[in-house]
Formats: structure tokens, C-alpha cells, sequence
């Protein structure tokens, strides 16, 4: 089978829809939230503290073996949880926007925290459907179309919804930007049911024993390991964009020119690079991409710590444009490429029959350090100022990367290299 066949199957358009609809929600508390609190004068220390509402990305494994164990009636274990929350999601976005950021601060906190438990929730149950719809070989190229299209939801929020704020309220926006939740419903009503294993025969078992299996099945000492990685690999990148639109803004440039050039320029970086590091994926297998993509992940951050150093553009030219499009473009491929990676080794490390929990454990860990830094990022720029930070959030991704020594060797083959042998 050639790379373009592998490419060009029903469970790989299945990822697209897995990734936008999984992407729209989580780009719109990073992109579109920050945006609308920053346009209606909240300060940076605020803001920054809105990345708390980012928890339920962190503790989302203590109510995963939930969606493990019971099955919503009618759709099933996997179909029926995603429309659930993706129902739920429609409805949140599109209210949130009847809220002001002068007078109902509180009330667009705690909405915002709701809308983060929700895309939790269906994160929890799209990447065990994901992981019980790939066979081994296809994590890799998989998990790659799903990040890609996860990002190419987040110019929705990140794009389209600050060139309409441009001209329309905000409410109408929220409005807008929720109703492109209706493909990823559709999605899940159109799919069948996987079955790759049976579900816990009860709610203990499915609370113990995917920690149980894990830890029998790696060792104690590899366990920690994997876990250190996991708390790690991407902590500098995720930091290192927690604030990129303030960022985009205090240099100078407005909600439509990060709209226009901005988002859509790191575009297809993102999908061309992502794709073929999906098939670089097939061939290289999980451990060197984790390597190579990881180098060009942290080398994107000195892109941003360049642009910082220029400083405030009190007029905008072609040449500002193209040096923020030279900056957004390089972070995209990769940060895209490195998530693809990794997102590619959290699936390999699960067990098929404790999909959902793991998956949850795993990607929480990886969330939890970005949680708690990100929140103090507002604090680290007064402090340090752009340039600063940045340098910062460069000298964070290396610990990352020294754990592959541990976790992924280079010389070591993966068993989806192995299975290509």
C-alpha cells in the first residue's frame, strides 16, 4: 500500500472530524477567550489566571473509567458520551458570548470551566474511539491527521471569530462559532460502534485496573520514566503560545491581521508538515519522529523570543506582516509535528482495554504542568517582559527532550517500526 492509500481511507477522515471537533472548543479558551477579555480591558494577571479553567484538561482521569464502564442508551459506550458533550458544547459556546467581561466576570468564569469540563469529557471518548479505530501500524499517520485537523479548528476561534468580531457583537460570534460543532455531531451519529475490547464488568475494576495493568506492564522504574516524559515534552511550546494573542496584540498588530495573516499562516505548515509527519511517522516509527519533531519544536520558540525583541510596531508594514507570518508559520509545523509525535506515543502506551482512563491519565499528566505554569505566564511577562519569557519557555522544553534517552532511544525500534520489518 503507498503512502497516498494509507493516507486516503475512511478511518483517517474520521480522525479530521475526531480532531476539529475536538480542537473548536479548546482553541476557543486559548485564542478566542484571552482575545474577548483583552478587547474589553481585562488586565494580563486576569487573563493569565483564566488558564486555571484549564483543570478539567489536568483531572479528566478521575472521571474517565465513567465513560470506560457505562454506556449512554441507544448510541452506545464510545457514540453515545461524544454526542452527549458535543450537544452540550453547542449550547455552552453559543451562550457564552450573552455574558460581558465588565459586569460578569464570575459568571464567564465559571461558564468558561463548564465548557472546558465538557471538551474534557469528549477529548476522554474521542481518543479511545481513535485508539480502538487505528491498528498499531496507523497511530502514527492517525493521530497525525487528528492533531492537523485539531489545529485547523483553531482558526475558527483563532481566525474567523476575531475578523467577526471585527463586525459583529459578541454574542452573535460565540453564536457563529458554535454551530461548527454540527460536524463533528453528524460525525457521530454517521459511525459505527468499535468493539476492539470489552468494557470493565464493573466501575472498581475500571478505576484499578488500568493503573494495575500499566504498572505490571512497564515496571515500576519505566512507568515513572514515561511518566516524567509525559510532564514534560511539551511543556515549553504550550507555554511559550498561553498567551500568543495578547502577545500578537501588544506588538501592535489588530484582531484582523492576526486573523488574516496571523492564523491562516501557520495554516499549512501545520497540515502539510503534520501529514507528512505522519508518513515519516510509518517509516521512522514513534521514537525518532519524537526526536526530530521534538528539535524543530523547540526551535519555533525562538521565533517568538526574535519577534518579542523587535518590539511594539507603533505602524504595521508588509515587512511586519511577513515576519509575523515567518514566526506563526514555523511554530505550527512545529508544535504540530510534535504533537502529532506524542500524541502518537500516548496511544502506543495504552492498553485496548483500558483505552478511555489511560489515554485520560496519560494526556492529563501532559496537562498538568501547562496548567500551573500557564497560569502564571501574565506574571512571568510584567516580570521578565516578552523577550524573557520566551528564552524561558525555550530552556523548559529541553528536559523533555533528555528523557527520550529513557523513554524513546533513537537506535531502539518501536513495535510499529518492527511490524514494518
Amino acid at each position: 500500500m503507498t503512502d497516498w492509500q494509507q493516507l486516503l481511507n475512511r478511518r483517517m477522515l474520521i480522525c479530521v472530524f475526531t480532531g476539529f471537533a475536538s480542537g473548536l472548543p479548546l482553541y476557543l479558551l486559548f485564542s478566542l477567550l484571552p482575545a474577548w477579555l483583552r478587547t474589553e480591558h481585562v488586565d494580563l494577571k486576569t487573563i493569565g489566571l483564566f488558564a486555571l479553567i484549564q483543570f478539567p484538561y489536568t483531572w479528566k482521569f478521575l472521571w474517565s473509567p465513567l465513560l470506560d464502564r457505562y454506556a449512554v442508551p441507544m448510541l452506545g459506550r464510545r457514540r453515545g458520551w461524544m454526542a452527549l458533550t458535543q450537544l452540550g458544547l453547542l449550547a455552552v459556546i453559543a451562550g457564552m458570548g450573552g455574558f460581558s467581561p465588565t459586569d460578569d466576570l464570575v459568571a464567564i468564569a465559571w461558564i468558561a470551566t463548564l465548557l472546558a469540563v465538557l471538551s474534557a469529557t469528549q477529548d476522554i471518548v474521542l481518543d479511545a474511539y481513535r485508539r480502538e479505530l487505528l491498528p498499531d501500524i496507523e497511530l502514527g499517520l492517525g493521530n497525525a491527521v487528528h492533531v492537523n485537523a485539531y489545529r485547523i479548528a483553531g482558526l475558527v476561534p483563532g481566525s474567523l471569530s476575531l475578523i467577526l468580531a471585527d463586525f459583529l457583537p459578541w454574542n452573535m460570534v460565540f453564536i457563529i462559532t458554535a454551530l461548527f460543532m454540527l460536524p463533528g455531531i453528524v460525525m457521530t451519529l454517521m459511525v459505527s460502534e468499535p468493539h476492539r475490547a470489552a468494557p470493565p464488568k464493573s466501575l472498581r475494576e475500571a478505576v484499578v485496573e488500568p493503573f494495575r495493568e500499566f504498572i505490571n506492564r512497564q515496571g515500576w522504574r519505566s512507568a515513572l520514566w514515561i511518566l516524567a516524559f509525559l510532564l514534560f515534552y511539551k511543556l515549553g511550546d504550550s507555554m511559550c503560545t498561553a498567551l500568543a494573542t495578547p502577545f500578537y496584540l501588544d506588538m501592535g498588530f489588530s484582531k484582523t491581521q492576526i486573523g488574516l495573516i496571523a492564523k491562516n499562516a501557520g495554516l499549512w505548515p501545520a497540515v502539510i508538515g503534520g501529514l507528512l509527519g505522519g508518513l515519516w511517522m510509518v517509516k521512522l516509527g514513534i521514537n525518532r519522529a519524537l526526536w526530530l519533531f521534538g528539535v524543530v519544536q523547540v526551535v519555533s520558540i525562538f521565533g517568538f523570543a526574535w519577534l518579542a525583541s523587535v518590539g511594539h510596531h507603533a505602524e504595521i508594514t508588509s515587512a511586519e506582516l511577513t515576519q509575523l507570518a515567518v514566526v506563526i508559520g514555523l511554530e505550527a509545523l512545529g508544535v504540530g509535528l510534535g504533537t502529532a509525535a506524542f500524541v502518537a506515543y500516548i496511544a502506543r502506551a495504552t492498553h485496548p482495554a483500558y483505552t478511555a482512563t489511560q489515554f485520560a491519565l496519560f494526556t492529563s499528566l501532559a496537562a498538568m504542568p501547562r496548567t500551573f505554569a500557564n497560569a502564571a505566564t501574565g506574571w512571568l511577562v510584567e516580570a521578565m517582559g516578552w523577550s524573557g519569557f520566551f528564552l524561558l519557555c525555550a530552556a523548559l522544553a529541553v528536559p523533555g527532550m533528555v528523557l527520550l534517552l529513557k523513554v524513546a532511544p533513537w537506535h531502539e525500534l518501536s513495535e510499529d517500526q518492527q511490524s514494518l520489518s
